[in-house]
């Protein structure tokens, strides 16, 4: 499970502690094919997994145009819940029919941006073919070469011809979803700037950031004095940054200690290089629990997210937030807009080494600039408040759409 699924669960459990009714749809990786639409109930949740298999990324790419299985079993679903309102948090590997199902049911929906996957067939805004941010979608320039650089062909010049009016008819597809929405959610104030300049959509989009689900006691801090710690948490691939931080790390004086977290098995050729370029000083810590991911961040100075991307929130920040440690991140995107700097953390140009680097020895060789910083460190909101703020949009979508209808 990732992060949207991590999400919709809180959510939906969420919603369903206030006494909502809640169900699930999600295509699931089994093969076995139900002779019926029935939901597994999981902790009180109506959960309808319809098995399809796993899904190439090939196959995610087509089923937005077509995917029988999952239409049929979504027009069951909807014929058994008959919901009030429903919720897309990502329509990847789902056939875009079910929305004009959707529509055809007057039924108000709102969508959340997680990602940009509505833009861009990649999700990412990184090109296949340099590795390089996007500037937005362009069939002829960008889009075409870098689904062919993305399937292992990048100097096949004869197919783009073909694959213009296809990633066309996906653009207008997805847009159509948009426009059709009586809402969408953007975890930041970036992303909704991103979606409007791309899109033209500011009258539907609604900035609610994320909030923060946190224990029911946070452990108390526990910063070795005689070493400088710290840490990254996250995704072990290119477009992360770490191979970046690895290297400026490796130019601090000691006592200095790198701890990574996360899991080794998503990209191991990448980690592989990860682990080439550590110095005895870097500590690969695997895959951490909720658990373990709090009591690192009770013992590190700060936390680092080099990343080289287009984020679209980043939950780490909040954690490091909510335990009063500063974070160095890349000057891009919404990483820009959570992280203020000189305020709460330090910026940096994204993919620069040498003023990762530099940022760092600040921080190693001046306590009391770190003690600034997280006196700088603003609430964290937390995950009550947001679901309030998402209940209060169902709210207005669901008596907008009774007026338009």
């Amino acid at each position: 499970m990732g992060g949207t699924e991590l999400y919709t669960k809180a959510l939906a459990a969420n919603q369903l502690a206030q006494g909502h009714r809640v169900a699930i749809f999600v295509p699931s990786t089994d093969y076995a094919a139900p002779d019926s639409i029935r939901p597994s109930w999981e902790e009180g949740l109506a959960v309808y997994r319809v098995p399809i298999g796993p899904q190439s990324r090939s196959q995610v790419f087509w089923h937005t145009f077509r995917q029988p299985q999952l239409a049929e079993a979504f027009t069951a679903v909807l014929a058994q819940e008959q919901p009030d309102l429903i919720h897309i948090q990502h329509l990847m590997g789902l056939p875009a029919s079910i929305v004009d199902q959707i529509i055809r049911a007057e039924i108000p929906y709102a969508v959340t941006l997680h990602d940009y996957w509505y833009l861009c067939a990649n999700a990412q805004l990184l090109t296949n073919y340099d590795q390089t941010v996007c500037q937005g979608p362009d069939w002829w320039a960008n889009c075409a070469w870098c689904v062919l650089a993305r399937a292992g062909h990048p100097h096949a010049l004869a197919a783009v011809p073909a694959l213009v009016p296809l990633l066309g008819a996906r653009h207008h597809k997805l847009q159509r979803v948009l426009r059709q929405a009586q809402a969408l959610i953007a975890p930041s104030a970036f992303v909704a700037r991103l979606y409007d300049e791309l899109g033209d959509l500011s009258q539907k989009i609604h900035v609610i950031p994320h909030g923060l689900e946190l224990p029911i006691q946070l452990p108390a801090p526990t910063p070795d004095a005689t070493a400088f710690d710290i840490a990254y948490i996250g995704g072990f691939s290119w477009q992360k940054g770490v191979h970046v931080l690895v290297e400026a790390f490796s130019h601090l004086p000691p006592p200095a200690r790198l701890w990574l977290a996360g899991d080794p098995d998503a990209d191991p050729a990448y980690t592989a290089v990860l682990r080439a370029q550590a110095t005895t000083a870097v500590t690969f810590l695997g895959k951490l629990d909720r658990e373990a991911i709090w009591e690192l961040l009770a013992r590190v100075d700060v936390v680092v997210v080099p990343s080289l991307w287009y984020e679209s929130f980043v939950f780490v920040i909040s954690e490091a937030f909510a335990m009063g440690v500063p974070v160095v991140a890349s000057d891009l995107g919404v990483l820009a807009d959570r992280v203020r700097h000189e305020e709460d953390g330090l910026l940096v140009p994204p993919g620069d080494v040498e003023a990762l680097q530099r940022a760092l020895a600040r921080l190693q060789a001046d306590p009391e600039l770190r003690q600034k910083l997280k006196q700088g460190i603003p609430p964290v909101r937390s995950f009550a408040d947001h679901a309030a703020e998402v209940e209060s949009l169902y709210q207005t979508a669901v008596v907008s759409r009774a007026v338009d209808v």
